[in-house]
């Protein structure tokens, strides 16, 4: 496993911002795309409050920006995923989850494969990829993140869905925390015991908790930002709509 941090380290911005980074809001918006333009290589006119927060260094990836470099093994497809191999290619979607969650996560999932499924039914499946990454990897095993999509209506079939599951706890941190800037810490007290790299499911369990922030990055062909929805799941017809304006007007 292999990262290219972009911009500053990002795990001295999140320590330093401490709790209050986590759950932070900064939505993006729905506009025709009347501001974009070519010469800021990104379709989708700047979210409504770019203005404010244009100076701001954030910890993730923020509209505009290019997207970091991060090598992640994708365990059904039994090889490794970097998340600038679609850049010249397709249009890419990502987020950031664990599966035992029962909160956000379900919902930035779930907002994914609503666009997975309006890319199907109007004809640009082809155009973009949906790159889920988990923060868990001791419970989130092959079968279970196989199990995840599943039951989340994941489309496996499409060709266009790619479940990222760093190898370790600290790639996992590397990754998700100071690559993409995505904030989480277990928030349970378990010292759970690993075998072989392996947690034991039938011992453990769902009982596991993070504190994290969420995000999901609607990320253009050419590796721009063009949406950093963060704050919970955005509304996925808002999230289908920007991704259909992106696709239309590339």
């Amino acid at each position: 496993m292999t990262h290219t941090p972009s911009g500053p380290d990002r795990r001295t911005v999140l320590r330093a911002a401490g709790a209050a980074a986590i759950g932070a809001s900064l939505a993006g918006c729905s506009q025709a795309n009347v501001f974009g333009s070519e010469d800021d290589g990104v379709v989708l006119p700047p979210p409504e409050n770019y203005e404010k927060v244009a100076d701001v260094d954030l910890p993730h990836p923020a509209y505009g920006e290019s997207l970091p470099e991060a090598t992640v093994p994708a365990p059904l497809h039994d090889r490794t995923v970097t998340t600038t191999e679609f850049v010249g290619e397709r249009h890419a979607m990502f987020t950031f989850i664990f599966t035992s969650c029962t909160t956000v996560c379900p919902g930035l999932t779930a907002t994914l494969r609503r666009v997975q499924a309006d890319a199907t039914e109007e004809g640009y499946a082809d155009e973009v990829a949906f790159l889920p990454v988990t923060f868990d990897p001791e419970y989130d095993t092959a079968a279970v993140l196989e199990e995840y999509g599943e039951d989340h209506g994941v489309d496996f079939e499409a060709g266009n869905w790619y479940f990222l599951r760093p190898e370790t706890p600290a790639d996992a941190r590397d990754v998700v925390e100071d690559t993409f800037g995505v904030a989480f810490e277990r928030a349970d007290d378990a010292d759970d015991e690993m075998d072989d790299g392996e947690m034991d499911h039938d011992e453990m369990g769902h009982d596991r908790h993070f504190v994290h922030s969420s995000l999901i990055l609607l990320v253009n062909e050419d590796g721009l930002v063009e949406r950093a929805y963060t704050g919970g799941p955005p509304g996925a017809n808002t999230v289908i709509e920007d991704a259909r304006a992106v696709v239309e007007g590339w």
